[in-house]
């Protein structure tokens, strides 16, 4: 197969233990008039106040609005982007954990192109360029500080949406481990999880064949050349780091092995995409109410094991990646499940949907539901249908791995 490979990044990605000190400088290439979108809880901390300083010496004129809200609801996009007009931001940032920065690139679109959040859902719906944007994380897992994706939810939809275009790429990407040293356990391992099930779907992803079109029709192409260099890397630092990070808040280095780890993770899937893992949590989320990471993570061992013998390969190498030693590739393949299954119990996450909290009867919804969304689904590298489908999800709920296969 001749080599190929696409990646879409910001232009300039800072990483490292006080960078956030950079964010004047780097604001101050891209605009005057800045809109600052973050949630209260932050809005009362020392380091943003700091933050907003750094703006403000550089001849920045802000505007705070802290209004943001978990799981981004349609309609607060819409207000945020409304009042925020009379100010004439040319520049929006977004600091905080993945909702605030969901919420800034949809701020920003808004703001560019009018309309409401409803007429973006989906792919390339996006006609141009938004505003420059920012993207300072304080957690470790979405990864949407560079990816071109903003989840939202809906009150007239099921479950969340996504509007997903390479013009929702943040212009810069300010990753400051340090900021991340006041996450609380729980939300460490959530995130955490949520950026390793990140990296093993991209890295396991489907291999299309090359073509000067596929890259310029599709958000998500599926795996490739780069797309895998930067999935194993994240596999690599997080699975040596989240337990430790999870345990030990204060290690910067390992803080800084796990927010490198969603970084890289995200610049992997933000090409590449995910798969049914990610499909599947989607109908799951809207039935739980528990948070994404959780979720995708609790599939994630069962979407491993329905999919090892279309990627034997690829798992190996996470295997490895995730330090195994064992010689035999097919033996590497199933210790990377097992040691995926065994970091997040001790993290941890549910192991089953049962234990998600999710109803024996709602599991053919749940099914139904996650065929329909087809950019995920037809990512998996094992094909999904309706019986398949089922016997996943069956497997999720009662906690046997096996029978997924």
């Amino acid at each position: 197969m001749s080599l190929f490979a696409a990646l879409r990044l910001p232009r300039e990605v800072l990483f490292g233990a006080g960078q956030r000190h950079a964010l004047g400088k780097v604001a101050a290439r891209l605009g005057k008039r800045a809109l600052v979108c973050t949630d209260a809880r932050l809005a009362g901390e020392a380091v943003f106040v700091e933050m907003i300083g750094l703006l403000e010496a550089e001849g920045i004129t802000v505007l705070v609005d802290a209004s943001v809200e978990p799981d981004v609801p349609r309609d607060s996009c819409t207000k945020v982007a409304d009042a925020a007009r009379g100010f004439a931001p040319d520049l929006v940032i977004g600091i905080g954990g993945g909702s605030c920065l969901d919420l800034a690139k949809t701020v920003a679109l808004l703001l560019k192109h009018g309309g409401s959040p409803g007429q973006y859902y989906g792919e390339g719906k996006v006609p141009g360029a938004i505003l420059p944007m920012i993207a300072v994380p304080t957690t470790a897992g979405t990864g949407s500080e560079v990816t071109p994706v903003a989840v939202l939810s809906d009150p007239d939809r099921a479950m969340k949406v996504g509007i997903s275009s390479a013009h929702l790429i943040p212009s810069a990407a300010i990753c400051d481990p340090e900021l991340t040293l006041t996450c609380p356990a729980g939300l460490t391992a959530i995130a955490g999880a949520d950026a390793l099930t990140h990296a093993i779907e991209a890295f396991t992803a489907i291999r299309r064949a090359p073509s000067p079109a596929l890259a310029q029709e599709r958000v998500f192409v599926g795996k490739s050349a780069l797309t895998d260099h930067f999935a194993l890397f994240a596999i690599e630092l997080l699975g040596r780091s989240l337990e430790r990070a999870y345990r030990e808040p204060d290690s910067i280095d390992a803080r800084s092995d796990v927010m490198m780890g969603a970084l890289c993770a995200g610049m992997a899937f933000g090409t590449a995409g995910t798969a049914a893992a990610h499909a599947i949590q989607y109908p799951i989320g809207t039935l739980t109410h528990t948070a994404h990471g959780l979720g995708v993570a609790c599939m994630l061992p069962y979407v491993m094991t329905f999919n090892r013998s279309h990627a034997t390969a690829e798992f190996a190498a996470i295997g490895e990646a995730l330090g195994s030693t064992e010689t035999d590739e097919a033996k590497r393949a199933d210790e990377a499940i097992e040691l995926v299954r065994t970091l997040f119990a001790r993290i941890g996450i549910p192991a089953n949907l049962k234990l998600l909290g999710l109803e024996e009867d709602k599991l053919g919804w749940t099914g139904e539901q996650a065929l329909t969304i087809g950019r995920l689904i037809d990512n998996n590298p094992r094909p999904l249908d309706t019986s398949a489908m089922h016997r996943l999800i069956g497997a999720a709920f009662s906690g046997n791995l096996q029978h997924a296969i």
